[in-house]
């Protein structure tokens, strides 16, 4: 019996055997037809490569990035100089972050639009990712330093795979102007000052009428507990109703039922709150709604909305604010207070020019200890502002200073370049912004054109009977005004034109 079994034993080894080898040898035919199937398909590229021809490379800038021409950086630097100096003015001061992040860093942070993340491929070890934004790095970097409280500012280009929309200041490469407030403070008082931050950048950039639209998310949440949402759907409905600036009810409340699969009733619920905006008539409003006030978030938020209004008030924000229910900001950082400014009247197709709000729990995402550090912060969409000051300037026809030289030194005979080179040298010295042409003996006449061309003031006139005399000629290209001046006194007299221009702007 035992050698039976020994023999069944044996002969089941040997039939597993059997399989194994068959197993390899068709893994190893399995690899074989995947290799010849690659071949066959490697030259039929090349052949279709070959039968097309050469192929003509087409220069150009990739979608939804856009090249800068002198005048508009011109234009660009002067926008960035106004809003640094509204930053300041409120005592921020400033950081830079890497403009790549560790993958993990940046996912899980923005919810739907996480999709928009640029990816880098592993080249060195680690999984990377082009900065979304610039709140999210600045929560990772106060996590490292440990920092529980700064006023910064920053300003840097961000990267999102977005659907670009380049005459509405929508690219896929952008700069943004943050700012933002970190810090364990009492209640609204950080959160109106960037309510007047975005006022005061506004006002100094001269873009037109605009509003500053307010709301909560702890109401939002409030709002949809008391229509039925279920929870675990909160943010997938907010990123919706995030959707309304852009888009109608109708194809809102669409997504909604098709998408995110609520019930039509529910849907409906939320478009009769969406749908009000307003003040403190707006919050009196909420406060009589039974319903909404046995939701403990709702109470909390509308407390805070109601003294976020009267710090407004002090700051002379009335007439700017705007209580609106449909204000989402699909991102899912956002914990309290949300706001947003907009353009109203002939920039309304540009959309949102700044927005922001509080995230409390974001720098705890990056602590071990999951340490809390509140925070509350706003954006400016620079690009959005420049195609709205570019089309400005457009349509004005006034052309755009270039460069900040303050005077060209000029020569009215052939063969005094020497003499213009130890004249410029001597501005130079003295700190002014000077320049002179790079040709030996230029034509008086084109110098002064290129005075005029570029938006240069004054213009200094070496020649021989000046030079006699120990005298230079100034003048002053846009009324034509020439006077002699002495050597000695040129720099003088020049600072004292630039000063006397300022004034008279």
């Amino acid at each position: 019996m035992a050698d039976e079994t020994r023999a069944k034993i044996l002969e089941l080894v040997k039939e597993q055997g059997d399989l194994v080898r068959k197993l390899k040898a068709a893994k190893a035919d399995n690899a074989k037809i995947a290799e010849e199937v690659s071949k066959l398909l490697d030259l039929k590229a090349k052949l279709n490569d070959d039968n097309a021809g050469p192929q003509k490379f087409i220069i150009k800038t990739p979608k939804g990035t856009r090249d800068y021409n002198p005048e508009q950086m011109a234009l660009r630097l002067s926008v960035l100089d106004k809003i640094i100096t509204v930053f300041k003015r409120h005592g921020a001061e400033t950081i830079d972050t890497p403009i790549f992040e560790l993958k993990e860093v940046l996912t899980g942070k923005y919810g739907e639009d996480s999709k928009l993340i640029y990816d880098l491929k592993d080249q060195g070890g680690e999984l990377l990712a082009l900065r979304y934004d610039l709140t999210v790095p600045f929560a990772r970097y106060l996590a490292m330093t440990k920092l529980t409280n700064i006023k910064r500012y920053h300003i840097a280009k961000v990267y999102r795979r977005d659907n670009p929309a380049m005459t509405k200041g929508r690219y896929r490469e952008f700069y943004q102007c943050d700012f933002d407030i970190a810090g364990q403070y009492d209640l609204m008082l950080p959160d109106s000052e960037c309510l007047r931050v975005i006022a005061e950048a506004l006002n100094a950039l001269d873009l037109g009428s605009y509003k500053i639209k307010i709301n909560h998310r702890r109401l939002l949440d409030g709002i949809f507990a008391t229509c039925g949402v279920p929870q675990d759907k909160f943010r997938g409905i907010c990123s919706a109703v995030d959707k309304l600036d852009k888009a109608s009810w109708e194809e809102v409340r669409k997504e909604m039922i098709e998408e995110k699969q609520l019930d039509p009733v529910i849907a409906d619920k939320i478009g009769v709150y969406v749908s009000k905006h307003g003040r403190s008539d707006l919050i009196k409003e909420l406060r009589d709604d039974v319903e909404l006030m046995k939701q403990a978030t709702a109470v909390e938020a509308l407390n805070a909305l109601e003294l976020l209004l009267k710090y407004c008030d002090i700051y002379k924000l009335t007439d700017k604010i705007s209580f609106e229910l449909s204000l989402a900001r699909g991102l899912d950082y956002y914990t309290g207070i949300i706001y947003e400014a907009v353009l109203i009247g002939d920039n309304v197709e540009v959309g949102s020019i700044a927005g922001g709000g509080r995230y409390d729990n974001l720098v705890g995402m990056f602590d071990v200890k999951k340490k809390i550090v509140p925070c509350v912060g706003i954006s400016l969409g620079v690009e959005r502002i420049f195609s709205v000051l570019e089309a400005k300037i457009a349509s004005s026809g006034v052309k755009t200073r270039t460069t900040e030289v303050d005077v060209f030194v000029a020569t009215a005979q052939k063969n005094l370049h020497e003499e213009r080179m130890r004249l410029i040298t001597d501005l130079w010295d003295a700190g002014l912004n000077a320049e002179q042409s790079y040709k030996k003996s230029p034509r008086l006449l084109d110098q002064l054109q290129h005075c005029e061309e570029y938006g240069i003031p004054l213009a200094i006139i070496v020649g021989q009977s000046e030079l006699a005399r120990g005298e230079v000629t100034l003048r002053e290209i846009k009324t034509r005004i020439e006077k002699a001046v002495p050597r000695e006194k040129l720099i003088s007299e020049i600072r004292q034109w630039i000063k006397n221009s300022q004034k008279e702007f």
